[in-house]
């Protein structure tokens, strides 16, 4: 009994492409992942900015007792006059000794690990997709042989009880032909439920938050083979895993900031100043109307502790850590990869089995309904070539979408997923 496995229904067309795309564009977790590489480019621009002036302005006006003192409270300049003025005051970094720049260049490849990630979860939304979209397409077509399998049981159930309203069939026949009946009714009614929760499934990966309804469109192009070099996707895995990707740029962005904090050991020289005026002002004590000067400042960490010593070993040892965890994702990835590559071929041979085994079940089933309606056989070989057949075209349904979603996967560890 031949299956179509398209879908008729009166809902919008859905294909796979389709579906990809929707997913990709409507999905909370790849928008997620998109504004957390938009948000990683902002720190970028936050450490740059050590490297690029800073510049003050302030306007003051000061009414007090000429002369008088700030007697407790502060270490500064305590003598308080009336007047009024206003001024600016810069800075500029001149050099750290690499500890900005490496601190930069470590925001820099945090954002491209950053990115990388957000592609993963692109990737990871597609291959969701493609096994909620293929695992719909099967559940409707294992529907459709549901459906069939209680046509035909209701077929012989309406032969077996007019041979026995004619006497020429037992009641036990028709007792046989009544439970099998039951029993393909009991298998549409979990068909139809896993349709619908696949369908459900279906519409969570798209980012809906309501039930629609589509009428799937599945691709009926010939069956290719798996790639036949699982070496060859080995290597391409290991190139193109935006994973894998995104940790290697996190080892560099650790080593990166282990050296930044290894620096902060180092002097830092900056340069720095100040002008202003002061038109209202005791001529008493202001000499002239405006002040000013410029100076170059160098700091140098002398002892705090150990601080910025343990700072820099612990940053080291995370970079190791980081180094790692990449290493055991590319061991993960040749074992996946192998796998894959592994439960392709297997699906794509049980597919050809299936098929051949659905075949002779149609045979042998159409040959026990005619030996049944000659009288040759008993209802017990009928029910028992009926229940073969059905169960030879589930697995041939099960078999051929199983083997696209083992190609999806397949494509999926191998980094090719658009």
């Amino acid at each position: 009994m031949p299956v179509d496995t398209q879908t008729a229904g009166s809902g919008q067309p859905l294909t796979l492409i389709d579906a990809e795309q929707m997913a990709t564009k409507n999905n909370p977790r790849v928008s997620v992942g998109r504004l957390l590489a938009l948000a990683q480019h902002q720190v970028v621009r936050e450490t740059r900015a050590a490297r690029l002036p800073t510049a003050t302005a302030a306007i003051t006006a000061e009414d007090a007792e000429d002369g008088s003192r700030i007697s407790a409270g502060s270490l500064t300049a305590s003598r308080l006059f009336e007047h009024a003025g206003a001024g600016g005051a810069f800075s500029q970094l001149i050099t750290d000794f690499g500890k900005t720049g490496n601190l930069i260049a470590s925001s820099k490849l945090q954002e491209r690990a950053q990115n990388a990630n957000a592609l993963a979860t692109t990737e990871d939304i597609v291959i969701a997709t493609d096994q909620a979209f293929f695992n719909a397409l099967q559940a409707q077509a294992l529907l459709k042989v549901a459906e069939q399998n209680v046509t035909t049981r209701q077929t012989t159930e309406t032969l077996v009880s007019e041979l026995t309203k004619n006497k020429l069939k037992s009641t036990l026949d028709l007792s046989f032909a009544d439970v099998n009946l039951s029993q393909a009714k009991l298998l549409m009614l979990d068909a139809q439920n896993n349709a619908e929760s696949t369908m459900a499934a279906l519409d969570a990966v798209l980012g809906l938050d309501k039930q629609v309804a589509y009428a799937l469109e599945d691709d009926h192009t010939a069956m290719q083979p798996p790639p036949p070099d699982a070496d060859q996707l080995t290597q391409l895995a290991l190139g193109q895993r935006p994973d894998l990707q995104a940790l290697h740029y996190s080892q560099q962005a650790a080593v990166k900031f282990s050296h930044a904090q290894r620096d902060q050991m180092l002097p830092t020289i900056s340069a720095a100043g100040t002008v202003g005026s002061v038109p209202i002002r005791p001529s008493a004590y202001y000499l002239t109307n405006w002040w000013g000067g410029i100076g170059v400042n160098m700091n140098i960490p002398i002892f705090n502790g150990f601080l910025y010593s343990a700072q820099a070993k612990e940053a080291s040892i995370r970079a190791q850590a980081v180094s790692e965890q990449s290493r055991d994702l590319r061991d993960r990835i040749v074992r996946d990869v192998r796998t894959a590559w592994l439960a392709a071929n297997t699906a794509y041979q049980r597919v050809a089995v299936t098929d051949e085994l659905l075949k002779e079940a149609n045979l042998a089933l159409s040959l026990a309904q005619t030996r049944y309606r000659l009288g040759l056989s008993s209802i017990v070989e009928l029910s028992q070539a009926q229940f073969q057949q059905t169960d030879a075209a589930i697995g041939n349904t099960d078999a051929q979408y199983q083997y696209r979603l083992a190609l999806a996967t397949l494509n999926y560890q191998t980094g090719a997923n658009p």
